[in-house]
């Protein structure tokens, strides 16, 4: 059976350069390599792309392929030469760090401390204009007794598993990765005298209190990176990062939408009616709004620029009040008279004089019946 032209098997025009080869083998990799799927041909497939991308990689392979095709490499040419023209290891650390415990990437690096995240609760007011506070958090953090080392003397040799150079490579089958040496943590070190406060590991469990500034602005989910006041890590290596996430408890009055603020502002219905003028909460004191006469329940007011101030644009945001008509309680006998009053006044009008939004209600739902019984 004639075999499949390299170029197509890799999904890639014949002008593709290293990099193109590179990703399309790692997505067919990423399909067809056995520690993924089981399928029976799913194993020739990945051999298939293997040797295409091993041919078309090396240069002087994949000239001599563009000039004369397979027959090329017939007689054993090109064949089980191996991966001249890139590094398997290259390839697989990324895509198969997962399967092997650590790939390439990261992996000359010692292991660093863990990043810590720590939820800090605001009322509205401190988040709009901005705190300054002091938070305790449970970590780990440098031994004083070594100072951070993990030695008691402070001296070290050289870690005998990956002879100082703080990798390992590892072999799964056909590939071979490199990943932080177990016994040193990629430090490259051993320690022969341990100091006994850590037990060697050049960290401890303690509180650390810093003191954290809230910038003005910010929303429930925004986050605050305090670099290097993470996890302490180990033996002296690179500390984590702390994200201090901010939450907004719920305000009384106020709820926040992006940098907009909206509260209801309750009327009595006599207000409604004739208008007037109401004084109003912001963040920063009264405003005065005017209401005009005949306001209808849920109108809303926009008063500009007294929202938040946006914590990376600067822009200010406006607060909205919606207008809430309530209904009069405990009314007093003469108050209870004139609303009879009122309201005999209303019989016999003209339908939707006084009343258009129930008017055209009733409307609707005459329209609706007339619908359903046709």
């Amino acid at each position: 059976m004639s075999k499949r032209d390299y170029y197509e098997i890799l999904g890639v025009e014949k002008t593709a350069n290293e990099d193109d080869l590179k990703k399309a083998f790692r997505r067919l990799a990423m399909k067809y390599h056995p520690d993924r799927n089981p399928d029976a041909d799913a194993q020739d497939k990945f051999k298939e792309a293997k040797e295409a991308y091993e041919i078309l990689c090396d240069q002087k392979k994949r000239a001599m392929y563009d000039q004369y095709g397979h027959a090329a490499f017939e007689q054993g040419g090109g064949r089980g030469g191996g991966f001249h023209g890139a590094d398997v290891g290259d390839i697989f650390g990324d895509i198969f760090g997962d399967i092997f415990g650590g790939g390439r990437a990261g992996g000359g690096r010692p292991r660093r401390g863990s990043d810590l995240r720590y939820v800090i609760e605001l009322d509205l007011e401190e988040a709009v204009f901005g705190v300054e506070r002091t938070i305790e958090v449970p970590t780990l953090v440098a031994c004083k007794g070594c100072e951070g080392s993990g030695s008691k003397d402070g001296k070290t040799s050289t870690c005998s598993t990956c002879r100082g150079h703080g990798r390992v490579r590892m072999q799964q089958g056909i590939f071979s990765v490199q990943q932080v040496c177990p016994h040193c943590a990629g430090s490259g070190k051993s320690i022969s005298n341990p100091c006994k406060d850590c037990r060697g590991e050049g960290r401890v469990e303690d509180e650390r209190t810093l003191q954290v500034k809230i910038p003005a602005g910010v929303d429930s989910g925004d986050r605050i990176r305090l670099a290097a006041q993470g996890e302490a890590g180990p033996a002296g290596s690179e500390p984590g990062d702390l994200y201090v996430e901010v939450r907004v408890r719920e305000h009384s009055i106020f709820q926040r939408e992006g940098d907009d603020l909206y509260c209801e502002l309750p009327i009595r219905f006599t207000q409604a009616v004739l208008g007037a003028e109401l004084k109003v909460p912001t963040l920063e004191g009264e405003a005065t709004i005017t209401l005009p006469q005949e306001t209808q329940t849920g109108k809303l007011f926009r008063l500009r620029g007294k929202g938040v101030k946006n914590v990376r644009s600067g822009r200010l945001g406006d607060l909205h009040c919606r207008v809430v008509i309530e209904t009069p309680v405990k009314l007093t006998k003469r108050q209870r008279e004139l609303m009879e009053e009122l309201e005999g006044t209303f019989e016999g009008a003209e339908p939707g004089a006084h009343t258009p939004r129930a008017n055209s209600w009733f409307d609707g739902v005459k329209q609706f019946w007339e619908r359903m019984t046709s």
